[in-house]
């Protein structure tokens, strides 16, 4: 496995030495200011690098797990993987090319947060999943939000930055191992402390934008990034101080202190957005405590806090004018929002998920009428370059992303290569689903120069799945157009493995083996086949073999063939894991 040395600031004159390069980013050209641009750029290529590596991302979501646990409540696991799923799946956006798709646990932490690591895993405390009271379209804004961090590469420059300057000049000396040596919790407290005390603004700014459209992409209120930012505010304001956690400025008026802006100012640019997501035609306004939208100037409704929860104002206002917002933006007229008459009253629009609070409010406050009569005249006084700007930011944004598609589909062959390496990697996890989202990657790479192996790659992932017929299509597939490759034949015998079909699994086997017949991958599998058979003699040589090819690796052989092949390791074995349970 590769081995990185990551070795930063070794010395403090490394910063009294600015380094004459252009700036490419605005983390760079901080770098560049404090002399440390040589650091931070050769820090961004190997965290870059380790944000392209599966065994690293599968690394921090194991560690994740272990310090933090997984939230035991059934229905948060349940709306996380919902909503991201919303989000990945129908979201407008695309991954560079050195990036991996996204990865997802809800930890048992009870602090008010998200994160993004480089590699697009996505870990989502339990507390910040309470603190939002479970509601989807609050939820969608944050996880967006950290999905925008992970996509534009946000997060693999923060730690390049906080690795670059960390307490001014700290000397961070790591050995790499697919990130498995690296503490990433500790890591990423490196970064929430050299980020709050050089705060990047521009960074969560983007976030927030790019993350609203991304959630609206995919169908969320348009209110909710707004809401989310409200709810936030208040709980960094009253209920922590906690300076690692999501915690706002110092003082509102200096944007100088935590990792994230000031959050009124945020919060103010994503009602902003909302207005004009809709075209302009919907605004909020907070008058002391109540929260008032309008259409077009015209007050529609209007919400005041009420109970214990301080927050219902703000949201039951974002979420009413999110609904009309995303209305005003989906539909080139009034005939779409289907106004009708119910039981007395005007209902409007569809039972969307994004319209269910709009909806409600005005069926209980009987505000069909009103919002009826503000839509009419707001079609009827729109002009032509107000609903051709929606379209034409529509188009902008569809044109960026093609962009970003059509860079990563023309990528070098190197690049394409990964992909495959990647979603093969993904197959060795038993993650199916994602080695299928990755291999699509690498069948699309104009620069693939192995197609056959790709849909042998595919044809295991599909099996994985429980595909199999599907399986053994791909797999007869790639070893018809290259009967050269052993990978081939070992993909084909793995999913026959998964059919059943042991005898036709071992007769790949041979023929991968024919091809090198030094290739340990194939005496593992040859060795798993025989000991399910219960040929436990025939199983040790196989063992014995992968063991010697690759180097003598324990995590290859089951202990009860190890402590055969080696018992010297396998008492080892034996003994961490005594160890560990102790």
């Amino acid at each position: 496995m590769k081995k990185i040395l990551i070795v930063i600031l070794l010395t403090a004159a490394t910063i009294l030495n600015p380094v004459q390069v252009m700036a490419a980013d605005a983390w760079a050209i901080a770098a560049e200011a404090l002399g440390v641009l040589t650091a931070y750029q050769s820090t961004l290529r190997e965290i870059l690098s380790l944000g392209n590596n599966v065994n690293a991302q599968m690394e921090v979501r194991k560690q994740d797990i272990e310090k933090n646990g997984v939230d035991k409540n059934k229905r948060d696991v349940e709306l996380v993987d919902s909503i991201m799923t919303r989000l990945v799946d129908g979201g407008q956006y695309e991954l560079r090319v050195n990036s991996l798709p996204f990865v997802w646990n809800v930890n048992d932490s009870e602090k008010f947060n998200a994160s993004c690591y480089p590699m697009n895993y996505i870990s989502v405390n339990r507390g910040l999943i309470r603190g939002l009271n479970l509601d989807e379209n609050q939820i969608a804004a944050v996880l967006a939000h950290e999905m925008t961090h992970g996509i534009e590469q946000h997060s693999a420059k923060s730690y390049a930055q906080a690795v670059a300057q960390s307490l001014g000049a700290m000397m961070v000396g790591m050995n790499v191992d697919n990130g498995r040596n690296i503490d990433w919790s500790k890591f990423s407290a490196m970064v929430d402390y050299s980020i709050a005390k050089n705060i990047n603004v521009p960074a969560e700014y983007a976030a927030d934008e790019g993350g609203f459209y991304l959630m609206t992409s995919a169908g969320f209120n348009p209110g909710g990034g707004a809401a989310a930012m409200n709810r936030l505010g208040y709980y960094v304001r009253y209920e922590t101080q906690d300076v690692m956690e999501f915690s706002a400025s110092d003082i509102n008026s200096d944007e100088t202190f935590s990792d994230h802006p000031d959050t009124d100012k945020r919060e103010e640019k994503l009602i902003e957005m909302m207005t004009a997501y809709g075209g302009g035609h919907v605004t909020v306004k907070k008058d002391d405590r109540a929260y008032k939208v309008f259409i077009d100037g015209a007050e529609i409704f209007h919400s005041i806090n009420t109970g214990s929860d301080h927050n219902n104002a703000a949201e039951n206002a974002y979420f009413f004018a999110g609904g009309l917002s995303k209305a005003f933006h989906d539909y080139d007229s009034i005939d779409a929002w289907n106004f009708r008459r119910v039981d007395n009253r005007i209902d409007l629009l569809t039972d969307e998920s994004a319209y269910r609070e709009l909806r409600e409010l005005a069926f209980m406050y009987n505000l069909g009428e009103k919002i009826q009569a503000a839509v009419t005249a707001a079609y009827q006084n729109e002009t032509p370059a107000t609903r051709q700007k929606i379209h034409d930011d529509d188009k902008a944004r569809e044109k960026f992303w093609a962009k970003i598609k059509s860079d990563a589909d023309s990528a070098k062959a190197k690049a394409a290569t990964q992909l495959r390496v990647n979603a093969d990697v993904y197959n060795d996890y038993g993650q199916g689903e994602l080695a299928l989202k990755q291999i699509e990657r690498a069948l699309r790479a104009k620069n693939q120069d192995d197609i056959a192996e790709c849909l042998a790659i595919r044809g295991r992932a599909k099996a994985i799945c429980g595909d199999y017929d599907g399986a053994l299509a791909d797999t007869n597939s790639a070893v018809e157009k290259d009967s050269s490759n052993l990978y081939n034949f070992l993909n084909r015998a793995d999913v026959r493995h998964m059919r059943g079909e042991l005898e036709l699994a071992l007769a790949d086997i041979e023929r991968a083996l024919a091809i090198d017949d030094k290739n340990f991958i194939a005496y593992k599998l040859q060795g798993d086949i025989f000991d399910e058979q219960g040929k436990t003699a025939q199983a040790e040589d196989s063992y014995r073999k992968c063991y010697e090819l690759s180097k003598k690796n324990p995590d290859l052989i089951p202990i009860n063939y190890l402590e055969k092949i080696d018992a010297e390791a396998a008492e080892k074995i034996h003994k961490e894991k005594a160890k560990n349970e102790s």
